[in-house]
């Protein structure tokens, strides 16, 4: 197996790093984790599930979450306002991650 030098790597090249970069902060995996339970999902059940998030902070996370191509917001024409949000097939994609996050907190909970 080769040897690596810790010298000459960089952490920011990584695909790990990548993908914290994605999913990182309090309320992003927990948004993503809601989209694979329940999809889809409006903005007040979302905030509902979330607790105490606030308003602004849950509108930030999901703008981010669909600029990476994550998630899907969808807005129907109608009054009042109805906005529903969904997985991409990006998003579904990086469920089998989630999931196992899940799996290890399920068999290593004290």
């Amino acid at each position: 197996m080769e040897q690596k030098n810790i010298e000459t790597a960089d952490f920011a090249e990584t695909g790990y790093s990548y993908t914290l970069s994605l999913i990182s902060g309090k309320y992003k995996p927990v948004i993503l984790y809601c989209l694979m339970e329940y999809e889809p999902v409006r903005f007040n059940q979302m905030r509902r599930y979330l607790k105490n998030v606030a308003d602004k902070t849950l509108s930030q996370n999901l703008k981010e979450l669909e600029a990476d191509g994550l998630i899907l917001r969808r807005e129907y024409p109608q009054i009042p306002p109805k906005v529903e949000y969904s997985l991409t097939e990006r998003g579904r994609s990086l469920m089998n991650v989630l999931d196992q996050l899940c799996v290890w907190g399920n068999e290593n909970r004290i």
